[in-house]
């Protein structure tokens, strides 16, 4: 790049730098698609697939559908002898709400192995107990704080032989408290051992904890392999018993929503914004070109031949991507730091700043693209400008 290059570039409005604007909404677009991304996928792999989540794969029991196998006493035992499988857990959906105090509905799910649950008072006991729960904080309007500790009545609904339903109760020590933020099961959950939670399933069904589990089954199960390298494999025999068998690694990494459109978003911005530069490099060149013919006709007709001439456009090419490049990858960054507050409170996990930069691929992708874009088009739409006789050139523009 000569200094006659940051010259035209600087002071003659027809040179490329027309194109910064473009280039610079479009590389801020793609570095904040990365960030976000970025962001999410590190919350995940951090605070969901990092606490025990690589080895797990989960079962599922969809009511009506006769092709999956249901999650009964039975199948989860068959499930638990297959090669690789530490420990099966399930979980029975219910719920719980308020007998004494507040108003509140809580839906009552199984503490399952790995839940890194960020408890903010109390401890999570390694086994959870029969009579111990685990609550939100804050839900509903209620402060569960007072209650840390305390053997609580809860009220379950209890169906009877008419068809409906009627109130009873059930005591629980509240063993923790965790940061409702945090909502890898949905908002307002209360954990319980999975003893607790099928009897509450089984009281909602009007059957007894035994009955239930055998005949009506699990809504899903988490299945514990022992290493990390075996849960395809188990995972690949678990479906050819007949269960509906996923890696939780392999549906959180496909989330659907704002993680997933973001990703998406990363990968057809890369595309866009090469395509963009190439094709603005190869207009805007030949624009440029053809509003200078007289300014090109005298230099050439002063010595200079068609290289230094397109090393000008080149020249003016790479200032043109550089700063679109630098200003929409600082401007991106700064908005995804930005709105990593409010992606944690969508995803309901903690993202921190260094989460919510974008990764040296796609920062160097936005940084260097419109450059190389805007440079390999030059060369492509000066071609025939430059071609032209000088002196012809110069004679037509007086």
């Amino acid at each position: 790049m000569s200094l006659w290059s940051l010259h035209t570039w600087r002071r003659d409005r027809r040179s490329l730098r027309r194109v910064v604007p473009t280039l610079t909404v479009l590389a801020a677009l793609l570095t904040l698609a990365a960030g976000v991304a970025g962001g999410a996928s590190g919350a995940v792999e951090r605070d969901v697939l990092g606490s025990g989540g690589l080895t797990q794969i989960e079962l599922s029991s969809f009511e009506g559908d006769s092709s999956v196998r249901p999650l009964t006493t039975a199948a989860l035992r068959e499930a638990g002898e297959v090669a690789g499988v530490r420990q099966v857990v399930a979980d029975y959906p219910a719920v719980l709400y308020a007998e004494e105090e507040g108003t509140y509905d809580l839906t009552s799910r199984t503490l399952t192995p790995g839940d890194d649950v960020p408890v903010t008072a109390g401890t999570v006991p390694a086994v959870l107990g029969p009579r111990d729960v685990v609550l939100p904080a804050r839900a509903q309007g209620t402060d569960f704080g007072p209650l840390l500790g305390r053997t609580v009545a809860f009220g379950h609904t209890r169906a009877t032989g008419d068809g409906s339903g009627t109130t009873a109760v059930i005591e629980l020590r509240v063993a923790a408290l965790y940061d409702p933020a945090w909502q890898v099961d949905g908002p307002d959950v209360a954990y319980l051992s999975e003893d607790t939670a099928a009897l509450l399933a089984a009281a909602r069904a009007g059957l007894d904890a035994e009955t239930y589990r055998a005949k009506e089954g699990a809504r899903s199960a988490v299945v514990v392999a022992e290493h990390r390298d075996r849960v395809a494999a188990v995972a690949a025999a678990l479906r050819a018993e007949g269960f509906s068998a996923s890696p939780v690694s392999d549906r959180v990494r496909r989330l659907p929503g704002l993680f997933g459109a973001a990703d998406l978003a990363v990968r057809a911005g890369v595309l866009v914004l090469a395509l963009a530069a190439l094709g603005l490099g190869a207009v805007r060149a030949a624009d440029s070109a053809r509003a200078r013919l007289g300014e090109f006709a005298v230099l050439r007709i002063l010595g200079s031949g068609r290289p230094e001439l397109r090393r000008i456009l080149w020249g003016e090419a790479l200032l043109s991507g550089g700063v679109a490049g630098v200003a929409g990858a600082f401007a991106g960054t700064a908005l995804s730091v930005a709105l990593a507050g409010p992606l944690s409170g969508v995803l309901g996990l903690p993202i921190s700043v260094a989460d919510a930069l974008p990764g040296p691929l796609w920062a160097g992708a936005a940084l260097v693209l419109p450059a190389v874009g805007l440079a390999v088009g030059t060369l492509l739409g000066s071609r025939e400008v430059l071609r032209r006789d000088p002196y012809l050139t110069a004679r037509a523009h007086g």
